[in-house]
């Protein structure tokens, strides 16, 4: 009994000291603390490294309409960059010109593809020349109408002086007329 005892003890040990160090491999595997910094453009840059060496830095922005995040992952030397809008739509960035870590906003959204802003930009710019249009017709509609009335006075005022020429050559030959019949009848 004793043996069976003392073997058992001996297994149990033994499962104990495994476990410990299985535990010790996990926990060596398992992704380093990470570290969150401000960055410009109103967002925060989190940095972390894994067991494994792969360095991955996510830059969150608040509050841009065009852009929610990117992704920066370095694996054995190679730089990969994803960008992400706020409508979770994936883009990745091939080459970049500037360091998406600490470029603006709007050049990250730009070298992602992403173009969220110039639709409203053109209905906006849209609704400007209309207003403008609408302005310099409403000008033009109050020439014209001003143009109509003077010319309306103009016509009015020849044809009123016509009107008075006819009237007096009217009564002149009348006058005329009168003086040959008086001329005619004694």
């Amino acid at each position: 009994m004793r043996k069976i005892v003392s073997l058992l003890t001996l297994v149990l040990a033994l499962a104990f000291i495994s476990g410990c160090n299985s535990a010790s491999t996990n926990s060596n595997t398992a992704v380093a603390e990470a570290t969150t910094q401000p960055a410009p453009d109103n967002s925060e840059v989190t940095t972390k490294v894994d067991a494994s060496g792969v360095k991955t830095q996510e830059r969150v922005f608040k509050g841009n309409s065009r852009i929610s995040r990117v992704v920066v992952t370095t694996k054995d030397g190679t730089r990969t960059v994803k960008a992400y809008s706020p409508k979770g739509e994936e883009s990745s960035i091939k080459s970049e010109t500037e360091d998406v870590l600490v470029a603006t906003g709007d050049k990250v959204a730009d070298a992602a593809g992403f173009v969220g802003d110039k639709a409203e930009d053109v209905a906006g710019e849209t609704k400007d020349v209309a207003k403008d249009v609408a302005k310099e017709t409403a000008d033009k509609a109050e020439d014209v109408a001003g143009k109509t009335v003077d010319t309306a006075k103009k016509v009015g005022e020849k044809s009123a002086s016509g009107a008075k020429k006819v009237g007096s050559a009217a009564v002149s030959g009348a006058k005329k007329a009168g003086s040959a019949v008086k001329k005619v009848i004694p």
